[in-house]
């Protein structure tokens, strides 16, 4: 029997009052997992309504006692890490290792994010005044929103809950719809923990609708989105009525840099990885490649060989492979025709293509060449396992090349010379680079993008302050 999943509001699963539901399929196999409500407005108005509630009493608490709580659950996690690993596998097409990973990943964010309750704090500041001070307080915005992409959706749970919950804040969270299997099994551990109720809540549905309820309800302070650009945009021009705070991770078109003196197994290797995790659908994949041209032929020629070895095939069922599927049918034909248009364009198929087998969604990993600066293989974002090669003569061209786009999310650069790393460092307009290293970030860095790739960013010290706001004080006495 097909499950159905629940609405997690106010501290309990709450019974879907509609006739529309969501189909949850796995794209390995595209056989239906579960259904989910389509929820409305007013769902989400209600989950909304439940964190308003709880959200004084929560930020009553002294944050080391909220800290404890996100222990608890990171606690909790690591005890169910096969269940989660494998629902992860199942809905997301997820490798086995990285989907473990996530789930790690997240019970340490968690912890990670509660150690900062003693550590968050105000300033005191001088005084133009005799007898005066000015004291500047960090205080909880209040109740927050969360929509989520499908790329990494356990995680980001923790990454929009954690410092919501640590400073204070409630939070209403939007899984999507593609991946939302694993939003079930947080609530049900918070809710098997005793976590006061509406301090966390679900609510399932698509973007129009529930997305835009959590953007544009005037009882919100911060909404926080990580999607495409599309959905960034509606969510702030929703959030725009009431001058709501966004903060929005959107889509990236990571370049990556190969100079003549890089280390160039480390560079295959590195680039590779970074074009293929999650079978290319993560926005800080390298997405275009720059080779300076006197190691050009030979770097070509080793990448080739190593996508060669690239192995894919269902997640569930072997645990040593590279790579699923893309997420869904749209996906993998999405990148199709960009392969397609830009083969049109001039580009050469050096491997791959194509999509392969004739269930699920996987597509071949595929190595681009004779491709140029304006096609738009090079400028938009493919979000599946496909990497473009151009060739350059100096890093200033490969500098000017890189940033050339509308994105400015990560970066990449391998060589072994010192000035070039600084010189790059300096002009490169991206929020992340990554010198002789794959793209993948820290827990304690800040993962924020320039241009189209967002507003605000996570994680580290300068992520939780997104969910702070000040309260300055003037105490003047006798």
């Amino acid at each position: 029997m097909t499950t159905h999943h629940q609405h997690f509001i106010n501290g309990e699963f709450v019974a879907h009052q509609g006739d529309r539901w969501i189909e949850v399929i796995n794209p390995s196999t595209e056989a239906l997992l579960s259904r989910i409500p389509q929820g409305s407005r007013q769902d989400a108005s209600l989950a909304i309504s439940a964190a308003e509630v709880a959200q004084p009493g929560w930020e009553a608490l002294p944050a080391v006692e909220r800290g404890v709580w996100l222990h608890k659950i990171a606690t909790a996690i690591r005890q169910r890490e096969p269940e989660m690993t494998a629902t992860i596998v199942a809905e997301g097409g997820k490798t086995q290792g990285l989907a473990k990973t996530e789930v790690m990943f997240t019970a340490d964010y968690l912890d990670y994010m509660a150690e900062w309750a003693r550590r968050y704090e105000g300033e005191i500041i001088n005084s133009d005044r005799p007898n005066e001070n000015i004291f500047l307080f960090k205080k909880a915005i209040g109740v927050t929103t969360g929509i989520l992409p499908w790329n990494f959706p356990f995680f980001l749970i923790a990454r929009k809950a954690a410092p919501a919950l640590i400073t204070g804040n409630t939070i209403v969270i939007k899984p999507s719809e593609l991946t939302p299997n694993n939003a079930a099994l947080f609530a049900d551990i918070i809710q098997k923990l005793g976590l006061p109720a509406g301090v966390i809540n679900f609510v399932y549905g698509l973007g129009p609708e529930v997305g835009q309820e959590l953007a544009a309800n005037p009882k919100v302070g911060l909404v926080s989105l990580t999607g495409s650009v599309g959905a960034g945009i509606a969510t702030m021009e929703a959030a725009a009525k009431n001058v709501t705070k966004v903060s929005l991770e959107l889509g990236g078109k990571a370049p990556a840099i190969v100079m003549d003196d890089a280390d160039l197994e480390l560079a295959v290797r590195a680039v590779v990885s970074s074009r293929i995790i999650n079978s290319g659908q993560v926005c800080n994949c390298v997405e275009r490649l720059y080779v300076q041209e006197g190691i050009y032929d030979r770097f070509i020629s080793a990448l080739t060989a190593a996508f060669q070895q690239v192995t894919f095939g269902d997640p569930a069922e072997r645990s040593d492979i590279d790579m699923g599927p893309l997420i869904n049918a749209a996906a993998r034909d999405r990148v199709e025709q960009k392969v397609a248009e830009a083969v049109a364009a001039g580009a050469k198929v050096v491997l791959g293509g194509k999509r392969a087998g004739d269930r699920g969604f996987f597509f071949q990993p595929t190595l681009l060449t004779e491709v140029r600066q304006e096609m738009a293989i090079m400028q938009e974002e493919i979000f599946g396992p496909v990497l473009p090669v151009m060739s350059f003569k100096t890093l200033d061209e490969a500098i000017t090349l890189a940033n050339d786009c509308e994105y400015g999310l990560t970066s990449s650069i391998y060589t072994q010379n010192l000035n070039t790393t600084m010189t790059a460092l300096r002009k490169l307009k991206f929020g992340e680079t990554y010198v002789n290293r794959e793209n993948f970030e820290a827990m304690q860095g800040f993962h924020a993008g320039w241009r189209k790739s967002g507003v605000g960013g996570a994680d580290g010290k300068h992520g939780l302050e997104e969910y702070l706001q000040t309260h300055v004080a003037y105490l003047q006495f006798s």
